[in-house]
């Protein structure tokens, strides 16, 4: 495993990648409400994107067919935008999004609530978001991969929530993907040991039913097993020698 170690230009870059994509997500969410399609929130999503001069690092990734991916209610990730699918009240719906400027990328998601939503629902979208903080409480050099991992996934386990397995946070810069992973549950082995200069996307995926997933016929829609509801929660972060610095927040 090879984890890229961003020089002082690199990271200013990704400064600038992480907080056009918050601008993005903050924009994106006051758009969404009850009748609007899901190929409308990714329309308005890659517009704004394009705006600022970025790319969309989803568009044609692994074939993947949108900027923006939409999942709603018990879909977990990678929701495939639809001019069919309509988000209605009451719904929970996650917004993942990445943006590419000057050649790096960064990398975040949001759960939002439209109108009102069940108190069960609510409670999902705020446990999830603080999964993330609660994981990036170990998000610093010389603390070591997996107490990211360990942290977030006992937090949401507290509350009973199933942590999704299957799908795992990454390292991030000039490609969407780097090394590392970074799975969201305890880990047998510390995993490598972080250092100032590292890029992660850290990313929560917590489902109020069990972990288990499946992917639909369209080999990009994760669903939950048992069809509860699902929230996502990521930002881009640098590793520094003191506290994390959240890229993707603005």
């Amino acid at each position: 495993m090879s984890i890229s170690i961003k020089s002082q230009s690199e990271i200013a870059l990704m400064r600038e990648a992480g907080k056009i994509l918050a601008k993005v997500h903050e924009q994106l969410g006051k758009e969404l409400k009850p009748g609007m399609t899901t190929w409308e929130i990714n329309r308005i999503g890659e517009e704004l994107i394009r705006s600022y001069g970025c790319i969309p690092s989803f568009l044609n990734y692994n074939g993947y067919p949108a900027s923006i991916c939409v999942s709603v209610n018990d879909e977990v990730v990678h929701g495939i935008p639809s001019k069919k699918r309509r988000i209605q009240e009451g719904d929970i719906v996650s917004l993942d999004a990445g943006v590419i400027y000057k050649g790096y990328h960064s990398d975040a998601a949001r759960t939002h609530a439209i109108g009102e939503v069940s108190p069960e629902a609510a409670k999902l979208i705020q446990v999830t978001r603080e999964c993330f903080f609660e994981g990036i409480k170990y998000a610093k050099a010389g603390c070591h991969l997996h107490e990211i991992s360990a942290a977030v996934g006992a937090y949401a386990e507290k509350f009973g929530y199933g942590v999704v397995r299957d799908l795992v946070g990454h390292g991030i810069g000039t490609h969407l993907h780097e090394d590392p992973q970074i799975p969201n549950f305890k880990q047998r082995m510390r995993g490598p040991k972080l250092r100032a200069g590292m890029t992660l996307a850290i990313e929560p995926m917590i489902n109020i039913g069990t972990w288990e997933v499946a992917w639909l016929d369209d080999d990009w829609t994760v669903v939950t097993d048992d069809g509860s509801l699902s929230a996502h929660y990521e930002n881009t972060v640098l590793i520094t020698d003191g506290e994390p610095e959240i890229l993707s927040l603005i």
